[in-house]
C-alpha cells in the first residue's frame, strides 16, 4: 500500500479547486467560468457566457472581446413577444463597482460569428481576450460544455436575428 503525504494531498486538492474554479483576474475584476455550449455541425455562430465581478470602488466597462473568428461582438437579448432578437452592444457592458454582471443565455453574451463549418465541440477550449476600458486586456479560455435541457436547449443562435437594426 502506497502512502501519500498530507502535503501531496493538499497540493492535489488545491489544483483540483483551481481547475474547477476556472477563474481569471485583472485588477479589481474577476471573470468566473467563461464557457460556451457545443454547437450543431452547421452552426455559424456560438454564444459565450461568464460572470464578471468588479470588486473595486470604481466602475469599468467590457468594451470588446477578441478571438480568432471573423466577428466577435458583445450582445444582449431582447424579447418581442415570443421572438428573441440579438442586439449588438457597441458601447459594451458597464461593470458597476462592487457588483457582478452575469452573461447567460437569454441575456448578455459574447457572440462568436463565422464558425466556418468548425462547430464548438465538448471539451474544446476557445481562447479569447476580454478588453476592459480601465483594467486593460485579459486573456481567458472559454470551455465548451455539453448543452443540457434547461440551458436554452432549443435556442440556436444560428437561427436568430443578429442584425444591428
Amino acid at each position: 500500500m502506497k502512502l501519500i503525504s498530507l502535503t501531496a494531498i493538499a497540493a492535489i486538492c488545491a489544483f483540483a479547486t483551481t481547475a474547477a474554479a476556472h477563474e481569471f483576474k485583472i485588477g479589481d475584476l474577476v471573470v468566473n467560468h467563461p464557457m460556451a455550449f457545443e454547437t450543431a455541425q452547421t452552426a455559424q455562430t456560438a454564444g459565450g457566457f461568464m460572470t464578471i465581478t468588479n470588486t473595486g470602488s470604481t466602475a469599468d466597462r467590457l468594451i470588446a472581446v477578441e478571438a480568432d473568428f471573423p466577428r466577435v461582438e458583445i450582445h444582449t437579448t431582447e424579447m418581442n413577444g415570443d421572438v428573441a432578437r440579438m442586439m449588438h452592444l457597441e458601447d459594451g457592458i458597464v461593470l458597476p463597482a462592487g457588483d457582478s454582471i452575469i452573461m447567460k443565455p437569454g441575456g448578455y453574451h459574447v457572440m462568436f460569428m463565422g464558425l466556418r463549418g468548425d462547430p464548438f465541440e465538448v471539451d474544446e477550449e476557445v481562447p479569447a481576450t476580454l478588453v476592459f476600458e480601465n483594467a486593460g486586456r485579459l486573456e481567458v479560455i472559454f470551455n465548451v460544455e455539453e448543452r443540457k435541457m434547461g440551458d436554452h436547449g432549443s435556442m440556436d443562435h444560428g437561427e436568430m436575428d443578429h442584425s444591428d437594426n
